[in-house]
């Protein structure tokens, strides 16, 4: 596994074997998120499942954030995966421009307290973008669900929107991650750079292909450009490469289909000032997971 695990504390390291994980136990102040990246499908799940509950036990982490918007067979959610991501000890579910996928849960997207749909989407649009959750041992941590605007729907801006909602969480605690689902990422380090200082972390979701730029920007964020995928490696971007590389050849469409294989889970840690809201530290996470974890459930 030390060849999956990398980190930034502001510190020149030796990545590879000698890369050491940010330490299970940590200074009384502290206060530590894991991010799991875009879960898909049920081997998305099936490494959830062994993942999480683990990693929150290991790693001694306080506070869990997952992107959950192709969870249900590729696309959009189900009630009984909201259920289920909860139960391996996810507090808060975000989600991207696949989160309209499934009318049924749209319907009442807006009684789950603790999933968010992209901040920046007109009003009116069902669902709620942010959140304020208390961590295991009651402390408040804001998290903020942005879209980007550069190859995606021409939404509202989420430089604009996502800074005034930055500063309101602030009022109320110190600490505030963003999740912004955007496909380029120049737009992704703009927007870091955009709200360095103020949110304590930005971490990129949406193209399932983890970058490798994980950081502290200069006012004391937390930075990913893209924390990649929870689901199947050996796939394009989490669905069958025959059927991919299919539509490609003859430009037909077909419907996408999950791959099978073994699930990568994927995502970061983040340690975070309780105080001051600054992150120390991030630590990238990409694992393969042999053992299939718990049950995932019978939904695609």
């Amino acid at each position: 596994m030390g060849l999956a695990l990398h980190r930034s504390d502001n510190r020149v390291l030796q990545y590879g074997r000698n890369t050491a994980p940010l330490p299970p136990t940590r200074g009384t102040y502290l206060l530590r998120i894991l991010f799991v990246a875009d879960i898909y499908a049920r081997p998305g799940r099936r490494a959830a499942a062994e993942c999480i509950p683990r990693l929150i036990q290991e790693r001694d982490v306080d506070f869990c954030i997952a992107n959950g918007e192709n969870a249900a067979g590729g696309f959009g959610m189900t009630d009984n995966i909201i259920r289920k991501l909860h139960a391996y000890g996810v507090d808060v579910v975000t989600s991207g421009n696949h989160v309209w996928n499934r009318p049924e849960f749209v319907r009442h997207i807006g009684q789950h307290d603790r999933v968010l749909r992209p901040l920046n989407y007109p009003e009116g649009a069902p669902g709620k973008g942010s959140v304020i959750a208390e961590d295991r041992s009651g402390r408040q941590v804001g998290v903020i669900n942005l879209q980007g605007r550069t190859f995606m729907p021409d939404i509202d801006c989420p430089f604009q929107r996502g800074r005034a909602e930055v500063e309101r969480l602030c009022q109320e605690t110190p600490i505030v991650f963003v999740d912004f689902h955007a496909e380029a990422t120049a737009e992704k380090i703009a927007l870091g750079f955009h709200l360095d200082g103020l949110a304590s972390a930005v971490v990129g979701t949406h193209t399932h292909v983890q970058t490798a730029d994980e950081r502290i920007l200069p006012a004391g964020t937390a930075f990913l450009t893209d924390a990649g995928m929870t689901g199947v490696r050996d796939s394009v971007i989490g669905t069958r490469a025959d059927v991919a590389v299919g539509r490609f050849l003859n430009q037909v469409p077909a419907r996408f289909k999950p791959a099978d294989g073994i699930p990568w889970f994927s995502g970061a840690v983040v340690d975070i000032d309780e105080h001051s809201g600054r992150a120390s530290a991030i630590e990238r996470l990409h694992i393969p997971v042999e053992s299939g974890g718990a049950d995932a459930g019978d939904e695609d």
